[in-house]
C-alpha cells in the first residue's frame, strides 16, 4: 500500500538515496533538507527521473516556522533521519558542542515527533515513526562517545514511545546502520580538529587522527551504502517488522557479543 512519508535530513546520504528509492516504489515522499541549497538539486533529480511523487521542501528543525509548516502536512510515516555528529574525547570536548549534538539528534526530532503524534491522536489516525539511530546506539567506541551517546538516548526515547503509542495504533521503529560509506563518519571524524589543541589538550591531534583513520579504513568501517539504502526502502513503509533494525547482520552479531561481554567488563 502506498504511504505518504516525510523524511528529514534528505539533502544527502541515506536520506536522499532512500527518498528516491521510496518514490520509485510508488510512495508519496516529502524529502526535506536543512538548508536551501540542498533543495533545488534534489528537485532537479526528482524531475529528471520523472518522480512527480517526490516533493522536496526545506525543513530546518531549529526553525519554528519550518517545523510549523511541516506539521501541516498529512503523512503516514515520519522518518526522523536528520542528525549530526561531534567526535573527540568525551573528557575534553567543549560542553557547548555536546549540548548542540543533543539538540539536533534528540531534542529537535522529539519536538517534531510530538507535534505529529498529537495530530495523529486527535484524528485517531494510525501512523508510524521511524528514527535513524546507529550501531553506535548500542555500543560506545572511544572518541565517538558524544555522538553515540545521543543515539543511546534516542534508543531509550524510541523504546518508551513504542510502548506508549502501541494502544493508539501508532508504531515506532529504529534503523541502526553500521559504518557505511556515505561521507558522514568521515566528516564527523574531522569535527574534533576544529577545537583540539596540542598545547592545551591531553589528547594529541596526530594520535587521534590515526585512531580515526584506522577505524575508517577497516573493512567494516566503510561498507557499501547500497545495502543499507535498500534495507531502509524496505523497512520504512512496512506495517510490521522488528522494532530495532541493525544492518548488516555481521554488525548485529558483533553488537550482541559486545553487550554480553559488557556484563564482565572490568575497570
Amino acid at each position: 500500500m502506498s504511504k505518504t512519508i516525510l523524511i528529514t535530513g534528505a539533502g544527502s546520504g541515506f536520506g536522499e538515496a532512500a527518498a528516491i528509492g521510496l518514490a520509485r516504489n510508488g510512495h508519496k515522499v516529502i524529502a526535506t533538507a536543512q538548508i536551501s541549497p540542498q533543495v533545488t538539486p534534489l528537485r532537479e533529480k526528482a524531475k529528471a527521473q520523472g518522480l512527480a511523487n517526490l516533493r522536496v521542501e526545506k525543513l530546518d528543525l531549529s526553525d519554528p516556522y519550518d517545523v510549523a509548516y511541516a506539521q501541516s502536512w498529512d503523512i503516514d510515516v515520519l522518518w526522523n533521519n536528520a542528525g549530526l555528529g561531534e567526535s573527540g574525547p568525551v573528557f575534553e570536548i567543549p560542553i557547548d558542542l555536546v549540548r548542540h549534538n543533543y539538540e539536533v539528534n534528540l531534542f529537535l526530532p522529539l519536538l517534531l515527533t510530538q507535534g505529529f503524534v498529537r495530530k495523529w491522536l486527535t484524528a485517531r489516525k494510525k501512523a508510524k515513526v521511524v528514527f535513524t539511530s546507529s550501531m553506535g546506539g548500542l555500543f560506545t567506541p572511544a572518541n565517538w562517545g558524544v555522538y553515540v551517546s545521543t543515539k543511546h538516548a534516542l534508543e531509550s526515547i524510541a523504546e518508551a514511545m513504542q510502548q506508549e503509542l502501541a494502544p493508539f495504533g501508532i508504531k515506532v521503529q529504529t534503523i541502526n546502520p553500521g559504518a557505511y560509506y556515505t561521507g558522514y563518519n568521515e566528516t564527523m571524524a574531522d569535527t574534533a580538529f576544529r577545537w583540539l589543541d596540542d598545547s592545551r589538550h591531553f589528547t594529541k591531534r596526530d594520535a587521534l587522527r590515526k585512531s580515526f583513520d584506522d577505524f575508517l579504513k577497516a573493512p567494516d568501517g566503510h561498507m557499501d551504502a547500497r545495502e543499507m539504502i535498500d534495507r531502509m526502502i524496505e523497512i520504512v513503509p512496512q506495517d510490521s517488522g522488528k522494532f530495532r533494525n541493525v544492518v548488516p547482520k555481521a554488525i548485529e552479531d558483533m553488537l550482541k557479543a559486545h553487550q554480553q561481554a559488557a556484563w564482565n567488563n572490568m575497570i
